[in-house]
Protein backbone atom coordinates (compact mmCIF):
# COMPACT_ATOMS: atom_id res chain seq x y z
CA UNK A 1 0.00 0.00 0.00
CA UNK A 2 1.52 3.63 -0.76
CA UNK A 3 -0.96 5.17 1.49
CA UNK A 4 -3.60 6.33 -1.50
CA UNK A 5 -6.84 7.83 0.12
CA UNK A 6 -9.82 8.65 -1.24
CA UNK A 7 -13.78 9.18 -0.08
CA UNK A 8 -16.34 7.38 -1.35
CA UNK A 9 -20.06 7.87 -0.69
CA UNK A 10 -22.18 4.83 -2.05
CA UNK A 11 -25.65 5.34 -2.75
CA UNK A 12 -28.84 4.02 -0.20
CA UNK A 13 -29.79 1.55 -2.71
CA UNK A 14 -26.57 -0.15 -2.20
CA UNK A 15 -26.25 0.15 1.67
CA UNK A 16 -27.16 -3.61 1.85
CA UNK A 17 -23.64 -4.58 0.77
CA UNK A 18 -21.49 -1.94 2.58
CA UNK A 19 -20.69 -2.37 6.34
CA UNK A 20 -22.76 -0.15 8.54
CA UNK A 21 -19.79 2.63 9.79
CA UNK A 22 -19.71 3.08 5.24
CA UNK A 23 -22.94 3.87 5.11
CA UNK A 24 -23.53 7.71 5.85
CA UNK A 25 -22.10 10.13 4.06
CA UNK A 26 -18.79 10.43 2.00
CA UNK A 27 -15.54 7.78 3.98
CA UNK A 28 -11.81 7.45 3.90
CA UNK A 29 -10.83 4.44 2.46
CA UNK A 30 -7.14 3.11 1.54
CA UNK A 31 -6.22 2.06 -1.88
CA UNK A 32 -3.41 0.26 -3.62
CA UNK A 33 -2.94 2.95 -6.33
CA UNK A 34 -2.71 0.16 -8.76
CA UNK A 35 -6.42 -1.62 -8.26
CA UNK A 36 -8.98 -0.32 -10.54
CA UNK A 37 -11.85 1.95 -9.04
CA UNK A 38 -14.47 -1.58 -10.55
CA UNK A 39 -12.02 -3.38 -8.16
CA UNK A 40 -12.11 -1.15 -5.01
CA UNK A 41 -15.78 -0.75 -4.94
CA UNK A 42 -16.09 -4.84 -5.58
CA UNK A 43 -13.76 -5.05 -2.48
CA UNK A 44 -16.74 -2.67 -0.19
CA UNK A 45 -18.87 -5.92 -1.17
CA UNK A 46 -20.78 -4.23 -3.94
CA UNK A 47 -21.49 -6.59 -6.88
CA UNK A 48 -20.51 -4.61 -9.88
CA UNK A 49 -24.09 -5.63 -11.56
CA UNK A 50 -25.78 -2.97 -9.30
CA UNK A 51 -23.69 -0.46 -9.69
CA UNK A 52 -25.00 2.51 -12.03
CA UNK A 53 -22.65 5.80 -12.80
CA UNK A 54 -19.28 5.44 -10.88
CA UNK A 55 -18.63 9.90 -10.37
CA UNK A 56 -15.07 10.93 -9.61
CA UNK A 57 -14.72 14.77 -8.38
CA UNK A 58 -17.66 15.31 -10.69
CA UNK A 59 -17.33 13.59 -13.55
CA UNK A 60 -18.19 10.06 -14.95
CA UNK A 61 -15.63 7.30 -15.32
CA UNK A 62 -15.29 3.67 -16.10
CA UNK A 63 -14.64 0.91 -13.55
CA UNK A 64 -11.12 0.58 -15.12
CA UNK A 65 -10.53 4.11 -13.65
CA UNK A 66 -7.68 4.22 -11.20
CA UNK A 67 -8.22 6.46 -8.08
CA UNK A 68 -6.00 9.06 -7.34
CA UNK A 69 -5.20 10.50 -3.71
CA UNK A 70 -7.26 12.92 -2.65
CA UNK A 71 -10.58 11.57 -4.97
CA UNK A 72 -14.06 11.72 -4.00
CA UNK A 73 -16.25 8.61 -5.70
CA UNK A 74 -19.77 8.58 -5.68
CA UNK A 75 -21.56 4.92 -6.14
CA UNK A 76 -24.73 5.52 -7.90
CA UNK A 77 -27.00 2.56 -8.26
CA UNK A 78 -27.88 0.87 -11.81
CA UNK A 79 -31.15 3.04 -13.43
CA UNK A 80 -34.14 1.58 -13.38
CA UNK A 81 -35.89 0.71 -16.10
CA UNK A 82 -32.28 -1.08 -16.64
CA UNK A 83 -31.57 -1.72 -20.61
CA UNK A 84 -29.63 -4.50 -21.43
CA UNK A 85 -28.36 -4.10 -25.14
CA UNK A 86 -27.78 -6.33 -27.40
CA UNK A 87 -29.72 -9.58 -27.20
CA UNK A 88 -33.71 -9.83 -26.52
CA UNK A 89 -34.30 -10.01 -22.49
CA UNK A 90 -34.10 -13.46 -21.20
CA UNK A 91 -32.99 -14.38 -18.00
CA UNK A 92 -30.84 -17.04 -16.17
CA UNK A 93 -31.70 -18.09 -12.47
CA UNK A 94 -29.80 -20.30 -10.17
CA UNK A 95 -31.09 -23.20 -8.08
CA UNK A 96 -32.47 -20.95 -5.16
CA UNK A 97 -35.27 -18.99 -7.02
CA UNK A 98 -37.38 -21.38 -8.71
CA UNK A 99 -40.14 -20.20 -7.10
CA UNK A 100 -39.53 -16.38 -9.13
CA UNK A 101 -38.61 -18.37 -11.75
CA UNK A 102 -42.12 -20.37 -13.03
CA UNK A 103 -43.74 -16.61 -12.12
CA UNK A 104 -41.88 -15.25 -14.47
CA UNK A 105 -42.65 -17.87 -16.75
CA UNK A 106 -46.21 -17.62 -15.52
CA UNK A 107 -46.29 -13.96 -16.68
CA UNK A 108 -44.91 -15.08 -20.46
CA UNK A 109 -40.99 -13.57 -19.70
CA UNK A 110 -38.07 -16.08 -20.63
CA UNK A 111 -36.80 -17.31 -17.65
CA UNK A 112 -34.92 -20.46 -17.89
CA UNK A 113 -33.68 -22.07 -14.35
CA UNK A 114 -31.25 -24.56 -13.50
CA UNK A 115 -33.24 -27.21 -10.58
CA UNK A 116 -29.37 -28.60 -9.81
CA UNK A 117 -26.57 -26.56 -8.42
CA UNK A 118 -24.56 -26.73 -11.49
CA UNK A 119 -21.74 -24.40 -9.74
CA UNK A 120 -21.15 -20.89 -10.76
CA UNK A 121 -18.11 -21.43 -13.25
CA UNK A 122 -21.22 -23.30 -15.46
CA UNK A 123 -23.98 -20.75 -14.90
CA UNK A 124 -21.54 -18.19 -15.65
CA UNK A 125 -21.03 -19.89 -18.98
CA UNK A 126 -24.88 -20.39 -19.63
CA UNK A 127 -25.43 -16.50 -19.34
CA UNK A 128 -22.77 -15.62 -22.01
CA UNK A 129 -23.62 -18.24 -24.25
CA UNK A 130 -26.94 -17.52 -24.52
CA UNK A 131 -27.04 -13.71 -23.36
CA UNK A 132 -29.04 -14.45 -20.07
CA UNK A 133 -29.22 -11.40 -17.35
CA UNK A 134 -28.18 -13.47 -14.52
CA UNK A 135 -30.40 -13.47 -11.59
CA UNK A 136 -29.15 -14.71 -8.34
CA UNK A 137 -28.76 -13.98 -4.30
CA UNK A 138 -24.86 -15.24 -4.84
CA UNK A 139 -22.39 -12.09 -4.80
CA UNK A 140 -19.93 -14.34 -5.59
CA UNK A 141 -21.81 -15.58 -8.88
CA UNK A 142 -22.09 -11.93 -9.83
CA UNK A 143 -18.78 -11.16 -9.62
CA UNK A 144 -17.89 -13.57 -12.11
CA UNK A 145 -16.25 -12.01 -15.78
CA UNK A 146 -18.01 -14.07 -18.10
CA UNK A 147 -21.52 -13.29 -17.12
CA UNK A 148 -22.68 -11.19 -19.66
CA UNK A 149 -24.96 -9.89 -17.51
CA UNK A 150 -26.08 -10.03 -13.96
CA UNK A 151 -28.82 -8.47 -11.15
CA UNK A 152 -28.63 -8.58 -7.29
CA UNK A 153 -32.44 -10.60 -6.13
CA UNK A 154 -32.66 -8.37 -2.92
CA UNK A 155 -35.60 -10.02 -1.06
CA UNK A 156 -36.04 -13.93 -0.12
CA UNK A 157 -39.89 -13.45 -0.97
CA UNK A 158 -41.09 -14.32 -4.22
CA UNK A 159 -43.96 -11.80 -3.98
CA UNK A 160 -41.15 -9.19 -3.69
CA UNK A 161 -38.65 -10.68 -5.96
CA UNK A 162 -40.67 -10.41 -8.79
CA UNK A 163 -41.61 -7.08 -8.03
CA UNK A 164 -38.09 -5.87 -8.20
CA UNK A 165 -37.45 -7.75 -10.92
CA UNK A 166 -40.42 -6.23 -13.30
CA UNK A 167 -39.43 -2.92 -11.87
CA UNK A 168 -35.89 -3.11 -12.40
CA UNK A 169 -36.12 -4.70 -16.36
CA UNK A 170 -39.70 -3.56 -17.61
CA UNK A 171 -40.12 -7.09 -19.68
CA UNK A 172 -42.66 -7.27 -21.75
CA UNK A 173 -45.14 -9.61 -20.01
CA UNK A 174 -47.51 -12.01 -21.92
CA UNK A 175 -49.20 -14.14 -19.63
CA UNK A 176 -50.21 -17.63 -19.94
CA UNK A 177 -47.45 -18.07 -22.86
CA UNK A 178 -44.98 -20.30 -21.40
CA UNK A 179 -44.70 -23.56 -19.52
CA UNK A 180 -43.98 -22.93 -15.95
CA UNK A 181 -42.05 -26.53 -16.07
CA UNK A 182 -39.62 -26.21 -18.44
CA UNK A 183 -39.99 -22.05 -19.94
CA UNK A 184 -41.33 -23.27 -23.73
CA UNK A 185 -44.04 -21.81 -25.60
CA UNK A 186 -47.85 -22.51 -24.98
CA UNK A 187 -50.36 -23.87 -28.04
CA UNK A 188 -54.15 -24.07 -28.02
CA UNK A 189 -55.06 -28.62 -27.63
CA UNK A 190 -57.29 -30.18 -27.72
CA UNK A 191 -58.89 -32.78 -25.51
CA UNK A 192 -57.77 -35.57 -27.09
CA UNK A 193 -54.36 -34.49 -27.64
CA UNK A 194 -53.58 -34.30 -24.12
CA UNK A 195 -56.32 -36.94 -22.53
CA UNK A 196 -53.39 -39.23 -21.49
CA UNK A 197 -52.64 -36.35 -19.07
CA UNK A 198 -56.00 -36.21 -17.20
CA UNK A 199 -58.20 -37.70 -15.09
CA UNK A 200 -61.72 -38.22 -15.09
CA UNK A 201 -63.17 -35.38 -13.30
CA UNK A 202 -60.58 -33.31 -15.33
CA UNK A 203 -62.02 -34.46 -18.35
CA UNK A 204 -65.40 -34.40 -17.54
CA UNK A 205 -65.32 -30.46 -16.26
CA UNK A 206 -62.93 -28.81 -18.68
CA UNK A 207 -63.07 -28.32 -22.83
CA UNK A 208 -59.97 -25.39 -23.06
CA UNK A 209 -56.50 -26.42 -22.75
CA UNK A 210 -52.85 -25.65 -23.66
CA UNK A 211 -50.09 -27.96 -24.26
CA UNK A 212 -46.22 -27.02 -23.83
CA UNK A 213 -44.54 -27.23 -27.65
CA UNK A 214 -41.27 -28.63 -25.68
CA UNK A 215 -41.80 -31.12 -22.56
CA UNK A 216 -45.53 -31.67 -24.00
CA UNK A 217 -46.98 -30.93 -20.38
CA UNK A 218 -50.95 -30.14 -20.43
CA UNK A 219 -52.51 -26.74 -19.06
CA UNK A 220 -56.01 -26.05 -18.13
CA UNK A 221 -57.79 -23.71 -15.64
CA UNK A 222 -57.83 -26.02 -12.78
CA UNK A 223 -58.07 -25.64 -8.77
CA UNK A 224 -55.30 -23.21 -8.98
CA UNK A 225 -56.31 -21.23 -11.57
CA UNK A 226 -57.56 -17.82 -9.20
CA UNK A 227 -54.35 -18.08 -7.16
CA UNK A 228 -51.95 -17.70 -10.33
CA UNK A 229 -54.51 -15.01 -12.16
CA UNK A 230 -54.02 -13.01 -8.70
CA UNK A 231 -49.99 -13.18 -9.56
CA UNK A 232 -50.94 -11.88 -13.23
CA UNK A 233 -53.29 -9.16 -11.87
CA UNK A 234 -50.66 -7.86 -9.85
CA UNK A 235 -47.86 -7.83 -11.91
CA UNK A 236 -50.06 -5.57 -14.85
CA UNK A 237 -51.51 -3.41 -12.33
CA UNK A 238 -47.83 -2.67 -11.54
CA UNK A 239 -47.04 -2.15 -15.48
CA UNK A 240 -50.73 -0.01 -15.85
CA UNK A 241 -49.04 1.97 -12.92
CA UNK A 242 -45.52 3.14 -14.55
CA UNK A 243 -47.02 3.62 -17.85
CA UNK A 244 -49.58 6.05 -16.38
CA UNK A 245 -46.47 7.27 -14.61
CA UNK A 246 -43.95 7.38 -17.32
CA UNK A 247 -46.46 9.21 -19.90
Amino acid sequence: MNGTEIHVEVAPELHPFVPAARRAGATALGTDGVSTLGHVIESLGVPLTEVGALVVDGREVPVSHIPRAGESVRVRAVTRPQRVPGAPLRFLLDVHLGTLARRLRLLGVDAAYESTDIGDPALAALSAAEQRVMLSRDRGLLRRRELWAGAYVYSTRPEEQLRDVLDRFAPELRPWTRCTACNGLLRSATKEEVADQLKGGTQRSYDVFAQCASCGRAYWKGAHHDQLEAVVERALSMRARESTRGG
